[in-house]
């Protein structure tokens, strides 16, 4: 089995999140200003567990080479995205300590307690599953929305949020995470108890996307 099976095996899922009502009104710019600040104080939060789960891969292996393998990712997501997700979000008039205070919604309590207790319980191969939607989810959207015709850039306020994950830097870091992904699933057949425990570690984690971008939603109601 592949990555693709896995976003196969829960299609409407899959839908929802990439084609999320939030989504599309940040590619036309009519996305709610206090959605998106709230969207933005949230993935800081999202993001630090992001970290403690590839963190938690390297507890997980058993090689030394299974131990380097996540530690590009960690090391990227402490030393620049994490940085250059608080400079952003200074653009917005958020600060770094105003972030850390931020509670943590439901829904991020979920998707991120989600993740990791996944990682725990199981293997390598289960916590990779279950943090796949995000990464490979974003490539998806940030493609979709470069190419669809109803998204505008000139004068778009979340322009920035396009071009960063329809970008050559990030859709190459997720094309990394996809082959990772695929050499770990390769061996698994897709209708063995393994291979639909996995379809349904992804589903899970794709409808814990899903209640993010809602959440977001509903701070602007």
């Amino acid at each position: 089995m592949n990555h693709q099976d896995l976003i196969n095996a829960c299609q409407q899922d899959w839908q929802d999140y990439t084609e999320h009502p939030f989504v599309q009104q940040l590619a036309n710019g009519e996305l709610n200003k206090h959605a998106y600040l709230h969207y933005l104080k949230q993935d800081f939060l999202f993001l630090k567990h992001y970290a403690r789960a590839f963190a938690l891969a390297i507890f997980k292996s058993r090689t030394l080479a299974e131990m380097r393998e996540p530690l590009p990712s960690l090391t990227a997501l402490l030393d620049t995205e994490m940085l250059h997700h608080v400079e952003y979000c200074g653009k917005w008039g958020l600060t770094e300590s105003d972030m850390e205070a931020e509670p943590e919604d439901f829904g991020t309590v979920s998707y991120t307690r989600y993740v990791l207790d996944t990682g725990m319980a199981g293997d390598r191969v289960d916590l990779f599953a279950a943090l796949a939607p995000c990464a490979i989810g974003y490539a998806v959207i940030g493609q979709q929305l470069l190419n669809q015709d109803s998204t505008r850039l000139d004068g778009n306020p979340y322009r920035s949020w396009i071009e960063l994950y329809s970008g050559d830097e990030f859709q190459a870091g997720t094309q990394e995470t996809i082959e990772r992904l695929d050499s770990m699933l390769a061996e698994i057949p897709l209708n063995s108890q393994r291979g639909q425990r996995l379809c349904e570690i992804f589903r899970t984690a794709t409808r814990m996307e899903v209640a993010f971008w809602q959440q977001g939603m509903n701070a602007a109601r």
